[in-house]
């Protein structure tokens, strides 16, 4: 079921985006060569509870599934998603992948951000963390009142693969706001004109999951991290949105 926000309940939301931001800035400062990628987790959870707010995905599962140890998912290079912080060291180059929830009251934001520890290596990464992003912005321009979500869903699709890379298809985004995870579901890649109609007060979790080769993945042993098959680099971005009369309003930056 979709629950529609009342500007109150946005206002809540929108003060965990502020921190999920905040939190991801912290993030991206720590990826930096010789950290660890426990280290880039510690900056995130130490900004969201100096604030008063609860790393949301330490703890969570999901039916059997072995529960998150760590605040944020932090996914090195092919790893695109849902990787587990550890000792593993940042070198030159690596693409991070950096996905943090945060709640306070019963509200929640989600978002995601993808850095580069110093200087690229692969002569593509800076394009492709590029075409990620972007595709959101591309996304968001459909997150209208009286649209569908596959118009969002295509928009991504189309303008990842016009640059020639690939969407995630067993992942997507969500709605969120009094959880973690809320309907409807939202693909990113799909034919325009299906899935329910966008309403004031609907808020989503819109995320670009893209492969830099082809779309095929597969889960790592730790039963969290999700990787892509043929190696080549993933990318990640996120935001919480909310739809409203006069357009869609981003509730996790500054």
């Amino acid at each position: 079921m979709i629950t529609l926000k009342s500007e109150r309940e946005i206002k809540k939301i929108k003060e965990a985006g502020h921190i999920v931001y905040l939190a991801l800035m912290a993030a991206g400062e720590a990826c930096v060569p010789g950290a660890t990628t426990k280290d880039v987790d510690k900056a995130a959870e130490d900004l969201i509870v100096a604030h008063g707010f609860n790393p949301s995905c330490k703890g969570y599962a999901e039916g059997d599934e072995i529960p998150f140890p760590a605040c944020c998912c932090v996914s090195v290079n092919d790893e695109v998603i849902h990787g587990i912080p550890s000792d593993r060291k940042l070198v030159e180059g690596d693409v991070v992948k950096v996905d943090i929830v945060a709640d306070k009251d019963g509200y929640f934001a989600d978002a995601a951000r993808t850095f580069i520890v110093g200087k690229a290596t692969d002569p593509d990464a800076e394009r492709l963390v590029e075409v990620t992003k972007q595709s959101f912005f591309e996304g968001l321009k459909y997150a209208k009142v009286g649209n569908r979500i596959s118009d969002i869903s295509h928009a991504i699709q189309e303008y990842v693969e016009k640059n020639g890379y690939s969407v995630l298809r067993e992942f997507q985004g969500h709605g969120v706001g009094i959880a973690m995870h809320e309907d409807p579901g939202i693909p990113n890649f799909g034919k325009p004109g299906k899935g329910p109609r966008l309403e004031e007060g609907m808020v989503l979790a819109i995320e670009p999951m893209v492969c830099q080769g082809r779309k095929e993945i597969m889960e790592s042993d730790d039963g969290w991290s999700i990787i892509t098959e043929d190696g080549s680099l993933g990318c990640h971005y996120e935001n919480t949105i909310a739809i409203t009369k006069n357009g869609p309003i981003i509730l996790t930056n500054d």
